[in-house]
């Protein structure tokens, strides 16, 4: 069974899937390689390969911002009393049970 003409034309335009061509299409994720291995199972990284990013000067006095606040002060939990802090298994239980109800 074949799809109609139209719809095969908008088919093509999609990006190719390995299912799609034959063997030997490999998509990879776009990292590309830093370095290589060695016959010993180590690796080596290559700094001329690996990518270095330069920040643009006057980034100060940009007038675009991005979309989270600077200004925004740290959360703290309220965990006095208990040794154990946010990792304590009966803190959560007593959560659970006044959210939910008893069992």
């Amino acid at each position: 069974m074949q799809p109609t003409a139209p719809l095969f034309r908008r088919l093509r335009r999609l990006a190719l899937t390995t299912k799609q061509v034959n063997g030997g299409y490999y998509k990879g994720t776009g990292s590309g390689s830093m370095g290589s291995h060695t016959k010993h199972g180590g690796y080596v990284i290559h700094y001329q390969k690996v990518r270095t990013y330069v920040v643009p000067e006057g980034l100060k006095n940009f007038k675009l911002t991005p979309f989270v606040t600077k200004n925004m002060e740290p959360l703290k939990g309220d965990f006095e009393g208990d040794p154990k802090g946010g990792l304590s298994g009966e803190r959560y239980l007593e959560r659970w049970k006044r959210e939910n109800g008893t069992d």
